[in-house]
């Protein structure tokens, strides 16, 4: 009796479960989806860009050269697979340069904050934090002796750490000549749209700053890169493609030290302790100043029984005398010059200061021969005419044998521009570049 009662308990409560379990699963069919996690957000654009409009990135680039530093505030528009396009640039410059501040390095800050008062106006606020902003020195600072200039960009580091925009161990040092020479070259070939079009001939680049000069372009000629010393060659990553180009940098034959140099100075110290320099590359009757590395030097006219073009063109051959390599295959590449080599090219009125133009070296040489002719044989006075420099003769003869030296024929072409689509020929947007694709990389 007792068994019989179990078991109907038994099936009591079995039945009531399979009852319970067809109860719950009506209900759980007819009842709305319980509310799940939201997916994962889809991965969007670069916090830069985003926060800029989904399509900006901006990059701040100090320039601090031998007679002042600029800034150069690129806005860029950033496209996927493709390379970066130059939406806009913000340019300012001050005088002197951070070398004029060598026993005084906390005095350059103050210049140094105007700048950076302009970056900030010109980069919108959200974005100050993923801007890199970098300083650069080039042959001013290069020349300076190693305590001096670190007291200097010490200072500047200091500084930038302050600022609100992106600054790494890396954002402040001197810029080795030969990644001068590969900048300028980036900027030339950005500007023209050689860079991005793959197999298409790319234009070489001189620089004639005022301490160094660099030579930079990429050879067709498989022999080049193999005849040539093993580091004037360099290969680079550059928007997903890489270059191979011949690069070299000659630091103290830029125009003001080899002027110097020429005149019989040397470098941060007036010969023999005197400030008073002879040169037969200037009018015999002649007394100019003419200050360089804060020293301020009087230079004499020099009569040596040779025309002047000969005779200034024999000293300016000693002081080039082995120091410069002739660059197989440049001959027969296309070139732009820029800096003094643009400079004394509008002097000659040969080119227009704003629109630029071209120059042969036969140019260069023509008007060194007739510059010194006039310093033993005065052209008459005729209409008014801008006061020329006393260093013009010296300047034009460095400059035809520098080339000459170099390898390029009298016949050679340069294109001289300033500017391509109103943007500075400088290695600043270059060195900008190369700076934005090592933080990608890191």
């Amino acid at each position: 009796m007792k068994r019989q009662k179990l078991v109907g308990v038994l099936l009591f409560v079995g039945g009531l479960l399979v009852y319970l379990m067809l109860v719950k699963r009506h209900y759980s069919a007819t009842e709305p989806d319980a509310p799940r996690p939201p997916p994962p957000p889809r991965p969007g654009p670069d916090p830069p860009a985003a926060a800029a409009g989904r399509s900006f990135q901006y990059g701040i680039m100090f320039d601090a050269g031998s007679t002042g530093t600029r800034i150069h505030i690129f806005k860029f528009q950033m496209e996927n697979n493709e390379s970066p396009k130059l939406a806009h640039e913000t340019f300012r410059a001050i005088e002197p340069g951070l070398s004029a501040y060598a026993d005084e390095p906390h005095k350059c800050a103050a210049g140094l904050r105007g700048l950076l008062e302009v970056a900030q106006s010109s980069v919108p606020s959200s974005v100050w934090d993923v801007t890199p902003v970098v300083l650069r020195a080039t042959a001013g600072l290069r020349l300076l002796p190693g305590e001096k200039a670190t007291h200097l960009l010490d200072q500047v580091r200091a500084l930038f750490v302050e600022s609100p925009f992106l600054s790494r161990d890396d954002s402040v040092s001197i810029m080795d000549g030969t990644d001068e020479g590969i900048s300028a070259w980036i900027t030339v070939n950005f500007l023209t749209g050689d860079l991005h079009r793959s197999g298409s001939p790319t234009a070489g680049m001189l620089d004639l700053g005022g301490g160094s000069t660099q030579i930079t372009f990429s050879p067709q000629d498989e022999r080049t890169i193999q005849t040539s010393p093993i580091d004037f060659i360099r290969s680079f990553q550059m928007f997903n493609n890489t270059h191979t180009v011949y690069t070299h940098s000659y630091l103290g034959l830029g125009l003001m030290s080899a002027r110097l140099a020429v005149l019989g100075g040397v470098e941060a110290s007036p010969l023999g302790g005197s400030r008073e320099l002879f040169s037969p590359c200037v009018s015999p009757d002649s007394s100019s100043s003419w200050e360089h590395g804060e020293v301020v030097y009087t230079v004499r006219g020099q009569e040596t029984g040779d025309r002047p073009y000969e005779a200034c063109r024999t000293r300016v051959q000693k002081v080039l005398d082995r120091k410069v390599l002739k660059a197989a295959e440049a001959a027969e590449r296309h070139f732009y010059a820029s800096s003094y080599y643009y400079d004394r090219a509008v002097d000659l009125g040969v080119i227009e200061e704003k629109t630029g133009g071209t120059i042969r070296v036969s140019d260069y040489i023509d008007a060194a021969k007739r510059v010194c002719g006039e310093l033993q044989s005065p052209a008459p006075p005729q209409s008014p005419a801008p006061p020329q420099s006393p260093f013009l003769c010296l300047d034009l003869v460095y400059i035809s044998v520098l080339l000459q030296e170099l390898g390029f024929p009298p016949d050679k072409h340069f294109k001289l521009a300033r500017t391509i689509h109103q943007v500075e020929t400088s290695w600043a947007l270059g060195a900008t570049f190369h700076y934005i694709e090592s933080l990608k990389r890191h």
